[in-house]
């Protein structure tokens, strides 16, 4: 059972930002073992059995990140990520583009929510279709977001606006990534168990919205 993440969480990310390197890794693995990598799953699968338990019909599962960089991709940075997180999603070979619900925890804040990083620009063509088709579906779900306050639209938009449907549904009719997210301090809740459901009350809020993602892709009437 999940218990808060501890300051020792935070200062190993911290290090680990600082000495990205694997002798420092390796020096306090142990702690990224214990502070780290277990309250992260802890906190991932009792995640997973509730929005199961919750939305049983959404066919989730868990997959949880490796610390390890691929080696392919360091772009001149460390072998480490400095961040760690977790997500629920329907099984799918591409899975950057498969929607889903995720938490992160990184040095100097967590953040959770819902969307996909790698969307297919045929996707957010559909999404455009339908608000040009009806906007007030859309409309519903974007004022539901709004009026909870706890999350933002933060994926990039085009460089060239492809559209301007209202400010509503501006950032959803233009944006290239689909995310609703909430970044907060490590504070506070952040170090008790109450963080668990504080993720999965936003979770739950946002199925709707989930739900509306994933049909975008089979939409036949915005081909």
């Amino acid at each position: 059972m999940f218990q808060g993440y501890t300051q020792g969480a935070i200062d190993f990310l911290w290090g680990l930002k600082l000495n990205n390197e694997r002798s420092w890794f390796q020096a306090h693995k142990e702690e990224f073992l214990e502070l780290v990598d277990r309250p992260t799953r802890e906190l991932a699968e009792q995640l997973r059995e509730e929005m199961v338990s919750a939305c049983p019909k959404l066919g989730l599962e868990l997959k949880v990140s490796r610390i390890y960089r691929d080696a392919r991709r360091l772009f001149g940075r460390g072998p480490y990520k400095d961040h760690l997180w977790f997500s629920l999603r329907r099984p799918g070979e591409r899975d950057s583009a498969i929607p889903c619900f995720w938490f992160e925890v990184a040095p100097d804040h967590y953040g959770y929510g819902m969307g996909c990083w790698d969307v297919p620009p045929a996707t957010m063509a559909r999404l455009r279709a339908r608000i040009d088709r009806d906007p007030k579906p859309v409309e519903k779900l974007a004022r539901a977001v709004e009026r909870r306050g706890e999350f933002h639209m933060d994926g990039q938009l085009y460089k060239r606006p492809k559209g301007d449907p209202g400010p509503l549904l501006y950032p959803w009719y233009n944006c290239k990534q689909f995310s609703l997210t909430c970044e907060r301090n490590c504070e506070g809740v952040f170090f008790t168990p109450e963080l668990a459901g504080q993720v999965l009350e936003g979770w739950r809020s946002l199925v709707p919205q989930y739900e509306f993602l994933c049909s975008l892709p089979g939409d036949p009437e915005c081909v």
